[in-house]
């Protein structure tokens, strides 16, 4: 689909409609007003304004929610008497309005960014929280796909949408002041400065927004949210507008999921307006990768010699991953303008502030793209292949139908130059009014040690390694054999690179515990013979109480089951700990699932969110082919299934026939290959590794095809 995009040519003049639903854009809907919320200073002041007259509902949804985030404006501190943390302000509100209704969709994140998040969000945002504020994972996009949206909708009235997450180092002001003591995060530790634009509107608009994030709740957390509410004037007062009467536009990436076939308006968006460009193009962006954009930009730029482009972009990236992927990806998009030698019309640029110790760079994280005095877009989009096809984005576009709004454009432009250059709108307006070349003010236009320097490309390699190019910045959702080989494949086998990498991490983890056991101390605490040694004490009865035992108090503590039959069978033997195993997984699921019933959904709920109702809809058929297949699919912990299994009142008969069929694949493997593997770690033999190779070779055969299997009789079901 990517490669048949067509740009819709228009003959310019404000009177042209570009923006057409179904083709670039999803909805055109009006805005009574618009404000272009430069840095999160201005976007935090704007939205806690906006959430403190909440009646009945905040919707938010983004990359990085934190509890911890600052809520302040300009000041730098919170003049309303509230807190200024995120979850702690949120938590008032609640409490202070009890019919508000709070949710929050957070992507369930990639562990590559573990480091940079809050430390389970869930619980923060779960089981510390009022019922009335929830938080749902979104965890419903293909492998390698990131839920990247930034939007907050309040009442239906007013949204908010574009670059930035309410989470953590993100404040900053305009000046962005080297050593802005403010600019903090949770750790007291500095950051650098950070600039990023969001776009706040009302009337139709923020309902075309409502509606988006009413889509997404339903996608991500399997339930319908509340139908629309009456419009109500939750504009802010201390924000003025930018734009009156103004038609928006909103467009979307989303990608394909099974028989859901994908979304890229936003890309579609992107080429109908770099072929309607007369006079410059003015682009924000973090990420410069797509190919398919610099070329429509490029052959633009031929049509038009006199279209100017003015890129504005982060100096570097400062991550050894992103250098590889999107550093190299954007040395590439830059050499697009010279293969069609326009590259003299382009300059790529980052904001410089200075500072005692010298100029230092502005971290710009935003995303904006100003066609003359005719379009004006903010989203969260960056001009890289996954924002194309692969995340979940939302950007908006405003188009000028009448010398107001396309004044209003221009004004978003100057203020932007202005900041970025240390002048004011006015001397920028009065600049490009002597000479209207946006690339000479660029590369002149500085004050005070603030201006666009040059970004430095010679020392980027030519090319990153092609697997880091594939998962940093893939076109499309990536399945097993395109990652490892390049090839395409159907939506269907998307799921065959997390098996294979578990398949490899268990692999590893296994090596890693031969290695601890035969040259660490561990051998001596947990060696199976000493373990079976002391089993061996008992027997009947006081044997399988103990086996059992261990058993229940795993799952109560979501102990992975499969290790404990593990080590059953490590301790007794294959057939013996087969027994002890089975008879003690069943029990720990058959504990489990009471407690799952006595407890009921709302409680359930409250500790895992709304997620629970993807675990009740795969379990809703309530037969047993349901049942096994749940536990054959790694759609949650053993435990947490047994929970939700009780809770919706899946019958007994069912559940533990479809649990004991689930479970045998792994029951069989672990056990053979448990007593297997204590001849391997003791006295290992080319036979005894070769068997164990067998089996789990087996293991694996026998759990993709009783999955297959009952995914077909599901199926008829």
């Amino acid at each position: 689909m990517a490669d048949d995009l067509r740009s819709t040519r228009c003959a310019g003049g404000a009177g042209t409609v570009l923006l057409k639903p179904g083709h670039n854009v999803w909805r055109r809907a009006r805005a009574d007003r618009a404000a272009v919320l430069v840095d999160a200073s201005a976007y935090f002041a704007a939205v806690r304004a906006a959430m403190r007259a909440a009646e009945h509902s905040i919707h938010i949804v983004g990359w990085d929610i934190d509890s911890r985030a600052r809520l302040v404006g300009e000041s730098g501190s919170a003049e309303d008497g509230l807190p200024e943390a995120l979850g702690d302000f949120l938590e008032t509100l609640v409490r202070r309005r009890p019919g508000l209704s709070i949710k929050l969709l957070l992507w369930d994140y990639s562990v590559l960014y573990s480091l940079e998040r809050e430390l389970l969000p869930g619980i923060v945002f779960g089981w510390q929280r009022p019922r009335q504020i929830e938080l749902c994972l979104a965890d419903d996009l293909p492998f390698a796909a990131a839920h990247h949206q930034k939007i907050v909708v309040v009442d239906d009235s007013i949204a908010f949408s574009g670059g930035l997450d309410l989470t953590v180092r993100r404040w900053d002001r305009p000046a962005h002041a080297p050593g802005d003591k403010l600019r903090v995060g949770p750790d007291g530790a500095p950051y650098r400065a950070f600039h990023d634009v969001q776009l706040m509107v009302d009337g139709e608009a923020a309902a075309a927004l409502a509606d988006l994030v009413r889509a997404r709740w339903h996608d991500a957390a399997c339930e319908s949210l509340p139908a629309k509410l009456p419009r109500r004037d939750r504009w802010p007062a201390e924000v003025t507008a930018d734009f009156t009467c103004v038609e928006v536009g909103v467009a979307r990436t989303e990608p394909a999921l099974g028989s859901k076939k994908d979304v890229r308006e936003v890309e579609q968006l992107f080429i109908d307006m770099f072929a309607c460009a007369e006079r410059f193009i003015y682009i924000e962006n973090q990420f410069l990768t797509s190919l398919r954009l610099a070329a429509a930009l490029a052959r633009r730029m031929v049509e038009r010699p006199s279209l100017e482009l003015l890129l504005v972009a982060p100096q570097m990236h400062h991550t050894w991953f992103e250098h590889q992927a999107m550093g190299v990806g954007r040395a590439q998009f830059m050499r697009v303008f010279d293969a069609f030698r326009v590259r003299d019309r382009v300059h790529l640029a980052f904001p410089s502030v200075a500072g005692d110790g010298g100029g230092t760079d502005v971290m710009v994280h935003s995303k904006v793209c100003i066609v003359d005095d005719r379009l004006l877009r903010v989203g969260s989009a960056n001009l890289c292949n996954r924002s194309m096809g692969t995340d979940t984005e939302c950007d908006l576009v405003i188009e000028a139908a009448d010398p107001a709004a396309a004044a209003g454009i221009l004004a978003v432009r100057d203020r932007l130059l202005a900041e970025h250059c240390g002048l004011t709108p006015g001397e920028v307006k009065a600049l490009l009014s002597e000479s209207p070349s946006i690339l000479a003010l660029a590369r002149g236009g500085e004050r005070d040690g603030r201006g666009l320097r040059a970004v430095a490309l010679e020392d980027v390699p030519a090319e990153a390694p092609g697997a880091i190019q594939a998962l940093a910045d893939p076109e499309h959702p990536l399945a097993m054999p395109e990652f490892l080989a390049g090839e395409k494949v159907g939506p269907h086998r998307e799921r065959w690179l997390p098996r294979m990498l578990a398949t490899v991490f268990g692999f590893i983890l296994l090596g890693g515990l031969v290695i601890a056991w035969r040259h660490t101390g561990l051998a001596e605490i947990a060696d199976p013979r000493v373990l079976h040694s002391w089993l061996a004490q008992f027997d009947g009865a006081v044997l399988a109480m103990i086996v059992i035992g261990g058993f229940l108090l795993g799952g109560l503590v979501a102990f992975p089951v499969t290790v404990l039959i593990a080590a059953t069978a490590l301790a007794l033997g294959s057939w013996q700990g087969l027994l002890y195993a089975t008879i003690g997984s069943m029990a720990s699921a058959l504990s489990t699932y009471l407690i799952g019933r006595m407890m009921g959904t709302q409680p359930l709920r409250n500790l895992i969110g709304p997620r629970i109702n993807r675990l009740g809809r795969s379990l809703a058929r309530q037969g047993i082919v349901a049942v096994a297949a749940v536990r054959l699919l790694p759609i949650a912990p053993f435990s947490l299934i047994n929970l939700v299994a009780g809770a919706i009142g899946v019958p007994v008969l069912y559940y533990v026939a479809g649990t004991l069929l689930g479970l045998a694949p792994g029951l069989i493997t672990m056990s053979i290959l448990g007593g297997q593997a204590l001849d391997v770690l003791s006295d290992p033999s080319l036979a005894d590794m070769a068997l164990m190779a067998a089996v789990v070779v087996g293991g694996i055969g026998l759990s993709f095809g009783l999955q297959r299997l009952l995914s077909t009789a599901r199926a008829g079901i």
